[in-house]
């Protein structure tokens, strides 16, 4: 008898009037959209807009109070446990020990994800710091710090990016260096919360614009127009 093939999700992402309070404010109200697999969604909106809720949601690191969320196939909160391990969260925070070294820093990872060490060391070439990786954290420039989150973000080879202004605090070299890593080119599904919305754009299959929560549009990025981010940053 063969072995049955496995069913591939329709959708990375599907969002139907997903919303999350904090006490009495609402932080986002009825978002819906789709996103396929492989596809970038750049996620637009100044300060308090709802982004980081939104990327919270979608790590399962938050509940929903309504709607419905699908993430690679699986239902959100109730199969959180099916989806959690193949994401990989870039926050806004490097979600690293500041008195462990980077190496260590990733060996507490690994263990978590029962990765290796030969990926470990992979990940610290690709980003150029197999070099500094046995200093602690504490010692390292903002943008080594940023490096070394990325690649506890990649160290466990995730299916879905969720990346909170990825590129902050690098230099051009730097961000040439990680370009490979989290880029377009990945094919990777990912999430794009980013400040630049030009740059957002250029990478972008689909753009949420949030502003208090709320939705003010979902829509490929050659609908984007400058009065509509304008209408958005106001």
């Amino acid at each position: 008898m063969g072995v049955a093939a496995q069913t591939q999700p329709e959708s990375a992402l599907a969002l139907r009037g997903l919303t999350r309070r904090y006490g009495e404010r609402v932080a986002l109200a009825d978002v819906t959209l789709t996103l396929e697999l492989g596809q970038t969604l750049a996620v637009l909106g100044p300060n308090g807009a709802g982004k980081t809720t939104l990327l919270r949601l979608l790590a399962t690191l938050l509940r929903p109070h309504a709607g419905e969320l699908s993430v690679l196939g699986h239902a959100l909160p109730a199969e959180s446990w099916a989806v959690s391990g193949r994401i990989g969260l870039l926050a806004h925070e490097p979600l690293l020990y500041r008195d462990l070294t980077v190496r260590e820093n990733l060996r507490l990872h690994a263990t978590l994800h029962a990765v290796g060490a030969q990926r470990s060391a992979q990940v610290l070439e690709l980003a150029g710091l197999e070099r500094r990786a046995d200093e602690p954290l504490r010692t390292l420039s903002r943008g080594l710090v940023q490096r070394a989150a990325i690649c506890r973000a990649l160290l466990h080879e995730p299916d879905l990016l969720l990346l909170d202004e990825p590129y902050a605090n690098l230099d051009p070299s730097a961000r040439a260096r990680v370009e490979p890593l989290i880029g377009r080119s990945t094919g990777k599904t990912r999430i794009l919360v980013s400040h630049d919305p030009r740059a957002a754009l250029e990478e972008a299959d689909l753009v949420l614009g949030l502003s208090r929560g709320r939705v003010e549009f979902v829509a490929p990025p050659l609908e984007v127009d400058a009065a509509a981010l304008g209408r958005l940053y106001a």
